[in-house]
């Protein structure tokens, strides 16, 4: 069975940094493309970063410079560090994973929670 397990979550300040990973697990198929998603409550998940295989990116423009996103191939895990954390940047982050012949997965979710 795939799994996304996610880690890195938490409290900080605002100004403040975090590192989110998200490790796949149980999947013999090769991965495309993951990304981070969030999500604040009343609001649509919106797409914070993502990355393909070859190592694109792309970024939400509200985390441009403040955020980057990578990936390790070998371990099946990408990583999103998070520097100059804003209140605005609290929600729950998901990880979302795209296969080759499976459905896109997702993680069970990071909270992030930024203070003033």
């Amino acid at each position: 069975q795939v799994q996304l397990v996610e880690s890195g979550g938490g409290l900080v300040q605002a100004g403040g940094s975090l590192r989110l990973s998200c490790a796949v697990s149980g999947s013999a198929f090769s991965i495309t493309y993951m990304g981070w998603h969030r999500q604040v409550p009343g609001k649509q998940r919106e797409l914070v970063a993502g990355i393909t295989s070859g190592g694109t990116t792309n970024y939400a423009d509200s985390v441009k410079g403040r955020f980057t996103i990578s990936r390790d191939n070998a371990k099946n895990t990408v990583y999103l560090q998070m520097n100059g954390l804003k209140p605005e940047d609290t929600a729950v982050y998901y990880c979302k994973a795209v296969f080759v012949l499976i459905p896109t997965k997702w993680g069970q979710g990071a909270q992030v929670t930024v203070s003033s």
